[in-house]
This record gives C-alpha cells, structure tokens and sequence, in this order.
C-alpha cells in the first residue's frame, strides 16, 4: 500500500454554520467548499490549511455513525484521512494483514472520492479513513 499524504483532518461538529466562523473568519483558513453527501449524511465544509485540509463534518438527518460520535465524545477531532495511490488495492491488502475495514469496499465520499474506514479496535480509538483522489 502506498500512502501519499495525509490529506485531511475530520472534525466532528453539531452546526457548520456555527463553527465555520472560528475556522474562516478567526485562524482565516480559506473555505475551500461546502457539500451535502447523501450516501453518509452529512454536510462537510472543507478547509485549506497549509498542506491539508480541514473537513468540519456535520451529520444530517438519519446519520447514526457522527452523530453517536458526537453524542458520546462531543465535538472534536473525528478522524484523520491518509490519500492512498489505489483504495482497492489498500483495502485488500489491510484485510490481509487481519485489520477491519469499515465497508467490505470502498464507498462514495465527499467530492465524490471513493473512501474507506479502518475500525476502531484496529487503530488505538482513531478513525482512520482512506481516500483515492
């Protein structure tokens, strides 16, 4: 598996329109874009930060996965996202070395960009999330 970089850091966040301002308008990153993603429900804004990005996620009607998140953990840091070269192939071979992937293959994401997620129990309590640009 090849990682490129670290490409995001998700935040979990109950109102976008409420946090926006402190990310935007007080440490003045430059708002990227916003998007509804229907297949996990959730709105994400996301953030140019140096050489990452932020993404302030928040869940949408119907979202059980970041809202339980929330609810439990309270807002914060949700997961960081590693780009790799191929997301099939990465998932695969994650498997092999007995690690969980969230879904049996890689799903629709924000931008349209096929994802995965790593189970929790594998990686130390962080979500871990991989994207294929």
């Amino acid at each position: 598996m090849q990682i490129k970089k670290l490409n995001h850091i998700g935040l979990a966040v109950k109102s976008i329109e409420k946090t926006l301002p402190f990310y935007r308008d007080g440490l003045q990153l430059l708002l990227n874009g916003m998007e509804e993603v229907a297949g996990m429900k959730v709105r994400v804004a996301k953030l140019n930060a140096g050489n990452t990005v932020i993404e302030l996620i928040e869940p949408l009607p119907g979202n059980e996965n970041v809202a339980k998140f929330i609810e439990k953990r309270g807002e914060g840091i949700h997961h960081l996202c590693f780009e790799v070269a191929d997301i099939v192939q990465a998932t695969d071979e994650l498997k092999e070395k007995g690690y969980t992937p969230v879904y049996p293959e890689p799903q629709v994401g924000a931008g349209g960009h096929r994802v995965n997620f790593l189970n929790l129990k594998d990686t130390a309590g962080v979500l871990i999330e991989l994207v294929n640009l």
